[in-house]
């Protein structure tokens, strides 16, 4: 029994001394192989990767994502043709008096507010027929109106809308401060503008553009839109044109003064009267329609500081954008 353990022993000692002495030798051997196989593996692996990369680049290339990009503003309105190969004044005025007296669209329905009650034409007029969203919009209290000015005192229009419900802020630099009144009529000591003020001038300036101030007030859109801005119309309304702002606009109330070119409107005088109907034709092409023209006829008649064809010096327009689709 003895002898039988003993003999055990040697032979399972000789058997890891044969492994001891056979990884001794071929270790080196299968070191080699080792070092071989691994590169080759990794190489596979990183080409099948890199393939993988490629396929994917390749597809992203080929059906790239949609990228939504900020509409560029434009540096300038294109100027309409001459009114004719001579270039002169009288052929400019009759054109442009023409198209400022002929709506282009019938208001079947409209709410006027005049200046002098014997005037039954009235001089602001809202459209409210129902093909149009200025009327749902009162009728459900979800209207907005901005009214822009310099110190004007004919508010019947903003009043009437405020009192039926409307949301009214009027923008006056002439009024003492800034305040609520009659729980839908805000006042802003507050000028409207063509440009920005410049950052070098003073830290709280009372002007902005129109684009900053339905930015900073949360507006995405105005139903009513009245100007009356004492010659500066001309600049302000390229400002909205440039700027796309017209699209959140429903309808434009706009007083025009024809007795000089108006606020930084530059040029000889057939060129000023191209550039006022150059405007007024980039609201057509905004889907706006001419649906009411007034001529003061409390203003002097002078057209660019003359006297031609007895026109009035100041009209006030009406225009209704067709397009114009409210969110609720």
């Amino acid at each position: 029994m003895k002898k039988c353990f003993v003999l055990r022993s040697c032979l399972l000692l000789s058997l890891l001394c044969i492994c001891a002495h056979i990884y001794v030798e071929f270790k080196d051997f299968w070191l080699k192989i080792w070092m071989k196989a691994v590169p080759s593996y990794l190489t596979r692996h990183r080409s099948v990767a890199k393939t993988t990369s490629a396929s994917s680049d390749a597809a992203s290339t080929c059906c790239p994502a949609v990228k939504h990009h900020r509409k560029a503003h434009r540096w300038k309105i294109a100027l309409e043709p001459w009114a004719a190969a001579t270039h002169n004044l009288e052929e400019e005025a009759n054109r442009f008096i023409k198209y400022i007296s002929t709506p282009k669209v019938s208001c079947e329905r409209r709410v006027s507010w005049m200046f002098d009650r014997d005037d039954e034409r009235g001089s602001w007029v809202l459209c409210l027929d129902s093909r149009f969203s200025l009327y749902q919009r009162i009728d459900s209290k979800h209207c907005r109106v901005y009214s822009l000015r310099l110190g004007s005192e004919d508010d019947g229009l903003e009043r009437s809308l405020a009192v039926s419900g409307c949301e009214v802020h009027c923008f006056d630099p002439s009024i003492r401060g800034a305040h609520l009144q009659d729980s839908h009529m805000w006042f802003h000591k507050l000028s409207v503008d063509w440009r920005d003020p410049n950052p070098a001038g003073h830290k709280h300036s009372n002007t902005k553009k129109l684009a900053t101030i339905l930015n900073d007030f949360g507006h995405r859109q105005v139903d009513v839109l009245k100007l009356d801005m004492e010659s500066a119309e001309w600049k302000i309304l390229e400002n909205l044109i440039l700027e796309d702002v017209l699209g959140s606009i429903g309808l434009l109330l706009l007083e025009v003064h024809l007795h000089w070119a108006g606020f930084e409107v530059g040029g000889d005088e057939p060129s000023v009267v191209r550039y006022w109907f150059s405007l007024l034709r980039e609201l057509e092409r905004a889907h706006f329609l001419l649906y009411h023209s007034y001529s003061d006829p409390t203003k002097p008649h002078v057209f660019l500081q003359r006297n031609f064809q007895n026109t009035s010096s100041s009209y006030i327009l009406g225009w209704v954008n067709t397009h114009f689709s409210p969110h609720t």
